[in-house]
């Protein structure tokens, strides 16, 4: 059972938001921007999003968001020409706030923004999206007026080392859209569709991995899980959703030969880059979370809880934090393989009570976003 709240997003005039990120393919951060971006047009603010483009450019767009492909991706040099454009790009938006989610193109906007007029430039706001290596290069998403950290331990990571004012730096959780993710997403026909494609999955307690393939997601580790789990019960089947990034399709590979020399290609499917990952939240039994360190967030958490599915997490790290106020049943000590399949056997033939706070939907979100801006742009 999964209970849920509704809560208010903004009073106040419109405003002029420009978000700044690498690309806009896939990942958190990525699917985080649009959503905030299409919450933003729904609200009757103006959405402008800078990045050097990808698949979800398109989706960004039909949201009624504008997008302006720009070369802010390079984590080179070379960047630096660009901060001349960007500042005449900057200019002529005549912004109200503009919203860093990265590095590379923090560098080029902070450049630009602070060659600009004080009295009319935009507010700039950074969001510390992970717990970035402490060094010069990671250091200009502190140099922002005000920061958002995802999560407490980022918070606490950005106190520690990069000597910020708590004063200056906010708490939102990352939101999701409850439109979206909901226990009826995961519908009859979609389900007939699915085990068309893959009949393997039908008749199946299935058991969620969702994530790009990379080391530190923990895909070799739910490998190791699912061995073990599949000596407990014989009804399960793994499901990992998720694509390796370009260039990196070796680590696939990898992860197949580890799939074969365990004994497991008739009981986890690899199913690739999926679109309806809510539907795949839906019909899982049980979702994991097995990142081999702490990730700063882990949206795979919420929307999995939102969609009314437990999570088992290793008990580190943000993925903590939200499973802990929403399913603190589901948390693992951390690398414990063993403990972990037991608790997913235990967890699959139980009646869960799932309650996700307020805080980790998308209104939440923006409301407490739209407050940052507009503090800022008060002061």
């Amino acid at each position: 059972m999964l209970n849920t709240k509704n809560v208010a997003t903004d009073a106040g005039g419109p405003l002029k938001v420009v978000q700044v990120l690498p690309a806009l393919n896939s990942g958190g951060v990525e699917r985080g921007t649009v959503e905030l971006a299409r919450e933003l047009v729904r609200e009757g603010h103006t959405s402008v999003v800078i990045s050097f483009g990808g698949r979800l450019v398109d989706g960004l767009v039909a949201d009624g968001s504008e997008h302006i492909t720009f070369p802010v991706h390079r984590k080179s040099l070379w960047s630096l020409l660009q901060v001349r454009p960007m500042r005449r790009l900057l200019e002529g938006l005549a912004a109200d706030i503009v919203h860093v989610r990265s590095r590379a193109p923090a560098w080029i906007v902070w450049l630009a923004w602070r060659r600009m007029n004080p009295t009319t430039r935009p507010r700039l706001v950074s969001t510390f999206h992970g717990m970035y290596s402490v060094n010069f290069y990671s250091a200009v998403m502190a140099r922002a007026e005000h920061l958002i950290a995802i999560s407490d331990c980022v918070k606490n990571y950005i106190v520690s080392n990069y000597k910020a004012s708590e004063s200056r730096i906010t708490l939102i959780p990352r939101g999701l859209d409850p439109a979206v993710f909901n226990p009826r997403a995961c519908t009859d026909q979609w389900k007939k569709t699915l085990f068309e494609q893959y009949p393997q999955l039908k008749d199946k307690h299935l058991i969620l991995m969702p994530g790009r393939l990379t080391r530190w997601k923990g895909q070799e580790a739910f490998l190791d899980m699912m061995s073990r789990l599949l000596k407990l019960r014989q009804d399960c089947h793994g499901v990992v959703v998720g694509d390796a990034e370009p260039g990196k399709q070796h680590y696939e590979e990898e992860l197949l030969a580890k799939r074969s020399a365990l004994g497991l290609d008739e009981a986890v499917t690899f199913v690739g880059h999926r679109s309806d990952i809510a539907q795949f939240y839906g019909i899982a039994a049980i979702t994991c979370h097995m990142s081999n360190k702490e990730e700063p967030f882990g949206r795979t958490v919420p929307e999995s809880l939102a969609s009314g599915t437990p999570v088992v997490a290793y008990d580190r790290g943000g993925a903590s934090e939200s499973l802990n106020v929403g399913f603190p049943q589901g948390l693992v000590a951390a690398d414990d393989v063993v403990s972990f399949a037991v608790r997913v056997d235990d967890l699959i033939d139980a009646d869960a009570e799932i309650t996700l706070p307020q805080s980790y939907y998308l209104s939440s979100q923006l409301a407490s976003t739209l407050a940052v801006y507009r503090r800022l742009l008060a002061e």
